[in-house]
């Protein structure tokens, strides 16, 4: 993270990244703090926010936490305000914390379906109406100055969200609800100079998708054992769809957000980018 700054694309940049201690949300902060951005860092859990932090910092960015549930009532107004009060600014939302819980229709209980909603869907919202009052008065400033200056919104969809999956209804509905909402935001926030993206994941291989589902993995969330893991010859049937053969990594799913918060996508909003190794 110490390259020059005269050539990282996103110097001086404000950047919130939800869901950013493990796994895909850690790597897209990674990923812009290398690139010059100042990021707020959240998870569920203090430890692993502390520790994304700690590796940034460690690298030569800067970052701050900002631990706790985004599904609690006034997480938002937190989250925002850290970076506006910590950093002066924000320019950069990634709206990534997330979590399956499945099972068939028949089976799915209403806290199922609400948790799933919840997570993935309400909680981006409250997060881009808690940032609205701030950048309406930042581009009307910015305006009256006569400077130009581009914010990007990336919200996490699926592509549960984008073509469904057998036994995940929950998930797929707010998948593809944060794909409406993105393309919503898309409109109201282009006067804003405002670009809303969503990236639709595949197969990537995380923490989540490389457990073994045979073998009871769980992981808590807010005191609920959800069971995690793939089947591992359903994961290598999966694989063997994929046209470039195998899952993505972290990594390569932070690169897909990248790009959608460099200078140039400005002129790119309102999309879904499916990031699957050209699988539909």
């Amino acid at each position: 993270m110490n390259s020059s700054s005269n050539n990282r694309k996103l110097e001086g940049k404000v950047a919130i990244v939800s869901g950013s201690g493990r796994g895909i949300g850690r790597e897209i902060a990674l990923k812009l703090a290398s690139d010059g951005a100042r990021v707020v860092i959240n998870d569920l859990d203090a430890e692993p926010a502390a520790q994304t932090v700690s590796d940034i910092v460690a690298a030569g960015g800067s970052a701050i936490a900002c631990a706790g549930s985004v599904t609690d009532n006034g997480f938002a107004d937190r989250f925002v305000g850290t970076a506006v009060e910590s950093y002066g600014g924000l320019d950069i939302i990634v709206n990534n914390a997330g979590y399956t819980w499945d099972n068939v229709v028949q089976k799915m209980s209403d806290e199922q379906w609400e948790a799933m909603l919840a997570v993935h869907l309400t909680a981006p919202f409250r997060i881009l109406r808690a940032a609205s009052g701030f950048i309406r008065d930042a581009a009307r400033r910015e305006a009256d100055e006569g400077i130009e200056v581009f914010r990007k919104v990336v919200n996490i969809s699926s592509t549960s969200g984008v073509y469904g999956n057998a036994g995940q209804a929950n998930y797929a509905a707010a998948k593809a609800g944060i794909n409406g909402l993105t393309k919503a935001m898309a409109k109201e926030w282009g006067r804003y100079k405002v670009t809303v993206n969503s990236v639709a994941f595949g197969l990537i291989k995380t923490r989540l998708t490389e457990a073994d589902a045979s073998a009871g993995a769980s992981i808590d969330i807010e005191g609920r054992q959800i069971k995690v893991g793939v089947n591992p010859q359903i994961l290598k049937n999966a694989e063997a769809m994929i046209p470039l053969g195998r899952g993505g990594t972290p990594q390569e799913a932070a690169g897909a957000v990248y790009m959608f918060c460099i200078p140039e996508s400005n002129y790119v909003s309102g999309q879904v980018l499916v990031c699957g190794g050209g699988r539909p």
